[in-house]
C-alpha cells in the first residue's frame, strides 16, 4: 500500500523501506530506534513530495507524512516522560574493533547533578587493561558534575592465577574512590555474561 502511494523511484523505495522499519521497531516497543527511523523516513518522503507533480499523489503524501510525524511526536513525548521518571533505557551497541568511543562521549548526557549512584555489571574486570578501563570510568564519574556517592560493581571472580591481581587492583580503586568520598561496593557472580551500566537519579522534589 505504501509503495503504491509513493511510487517506484529510488527515493520512494528508500522512504518506504525506512518507514516500514520504523513501524516494525515501534511494534516491538523499540522506541528510540523507531524514532530515528521515522525522522529519517519523513525526511525522505519530504524529498519525494518536492519532486511530485501529481496533485492526488501530493495530497496522499502529505497525509502520510502528517501521520508519521504524529507517530514520531508521540514517541518523543513518551521517551521524554520516561527520562523524567528515571525509567529511560538506552542500549548502545558498539561493533567489534570500533574506535572513537570515549566514556565522556557515551555517558556525558546522563551525568548531571541528579546522579548519585551507579550500578555496573561486567563479568570481565580482571586483567590489568580491564582494571585500568574501570579506573578510567570511575575517574570520569568523580570529575563530572554528578554527585556520585556509591558505585556498585558486579563482576565475576578470577579463579585462576590472576585472582590476586584482580583483588589487589579492585582494592586500590576502592581506596582511591574512598579518598574522593565515593563508596565502591563489590559483588561477585559466576552467572553474569553481559555488560550493563545503570544510573540512579536523586529526586530534587520538596519534602
Amino acid at each position: 500500500m505504501a509503495q503504491s502511494l509513493v511510487g517506484q523511484d529510488s527515493g520512494s523505495t528508500a522512504a518506504v523501506t525506512v518507514i516500514k522499519r520504523a513501524l516494525e521497531l515501534e511494534s516491538e516497543s523499540r522506541y528510540p530506534q523507531a524514532l530515528v527511523c521515522y525522522q529519517e523516513g519523513i525526511d525522505l518522503l519530504l524529498q519525494v513530495l518536492k519532486g511530485t507533480k501529481d496533485v492526488t499523489k501530493k495530497c496522499n503524501l502529505r497525509k502520510r507524512i502528517s501521520e508519521y510525524m504524529d507517530r514520531a511526536e508521540n514517541i518523543k513525548k513518551y521517551l521524554d516522560q520516561e527520562k523524567e521518571a528515571g525509567k529511560y533505557h538506552k542500549q548502545i551497541k558498539i561493533e567489534e574493533n570500533a574506535t572513537g568511543f570515549s566514556y565522556e562521549s557515551l555517558f556525558q548526557e546522563y551525568l548531571n547533578e541528579t546522579v548519585t549512584e551507579v550500578w555496573i555489571e561486567d563479568p570481565y574486570i580482571r586483567h590489568t587493561h580491564q582494571l585500568y578501563n574501570f579506573l578510567r570510568f570511575c575517574e570520569m564519574l568523580v570529575k563530572r558534575p554528578c554527585k556520585i556517592k556509591t558505585i556498585h560493581l558486579l563482576t565475576s571472580l578470577d579463579e585462576g592465577s590472576g585472582k590476586e591481581q584482580q583483588s589487589s587492583g579492585l582494592e586500590e580503586i576502592r581506596e582511591s574512590l574512598r579518598n574522593h568520598g565515593v563508596q565502591l561496593e563489590l559483588e561477585y557472580s559466576s552467572l553474569i555474561h553481559d555488560r550493563e551500566i545503570r544510573f540512579r537519579l536523586h529526586s530534587c522534589q520538596g519534602f
